[in-house]
């Protein structure tokens, strides 16, 4: 079976995107009708109706002079500002803030403005409950700091804690990969990211896509083994 590949699309008049539009053989809109079928179900869920719908209006809001014609797209709001807008669209009035240990300084700037906007704040550490990664079979080489004690990073009781504090909405920022996964699993509440983490580039990680072709054409240029870093070597 042919699967959907909609990143290597080049039709300029895409089907997903006009009545009467075009598509290739990999098109997923032609593909997964059953899929689509069962989304659109979802959609009629009063909760589910109201939240897409208002994340919609969110979307159209981003951007000024949208009567323009000829239009053109003039962006001028930033995402933090969208999850307070969206937040009050929706009458949260109870934020989680699940935070990175390594973005502690970010993640107090992040509580006072969603509480500088009538939002509460429910913020919860990475490290929460201090559990060694032993608990997790984790051996002391492989630990960050190889030999030394070290907390494991804790996304299910991140999201038990928001859970237990009856948050309306939860913000991720800065979760590892992997540590996000497992949060957005066990929240009970919907979830959105504000950042993500990416300790080269500065939390940034589409610089990397920005410079495929230059400093980062290593990554299409051959496949990439894992690299171990040792006193700035690598091995």
């Amino acid at each position: 079976m042919t699967k959907g590949k909609c990143a290597l699309c080049k039709i300029p008049n895409k089907i997903c995107r006009q009545p009467g539009g075009h598509s290739p053989a990999f098109c997923s809109t032609n593909l997964y009708g059953e899929a689509i079928a069962k989304a659109a179900e979802e959609y009629e869920k009063a909760d589910i109706h109201e939240f897409a719908r208002l994340a919609s209006v969110q979307e159209a809001e981003c951007y000024i002079d949208r009567e323009a014609n000829p239009h053109y797209l003039f962006p001028v709001k930033p995402r933090i500002q969208e999850i307070i807008e969206f937040s009050h669209k929706m009458g949260y009035r109870r934020l989680g803030l699940a935070f990175c240990a390594g973005l502690h300084q970010e993640a107090e700037v992040v509580s006072r403005i969603f509480e500088g906007h009538g939002l509460e704040v429910v913020s919860v550490i990475c490290k929460v409950g201090g559990v060694p990664k032993e608990t997790i079979d984790i051996k002391p080489s492989e630990h960050v700091k190889i030999g030394e004690y070290e907390t494991m990073c804790n996304p299910i009781a991140q999201a038990e804690v928001l859970n237990a504090a009856g948050t309306d909405f939860n913000v991720l920022l800065g979760l590892c990969v992997g540590h996000d996964s497992l949060f957005i699993k066990y929240s009970q509440a919907m979830v959105s990211v504000l950042a993500v983490k990416d300790r080269v580039l500065g939390h940034n990680p589409l610089a990397a896509i920005y410079t495929n072709d230059s400093y980062y054409q290593r990554f299409k240029n051959f496949r990439l083994k894992e690299l171990t870093v040792k006193d700035g070597k690598q091995e």
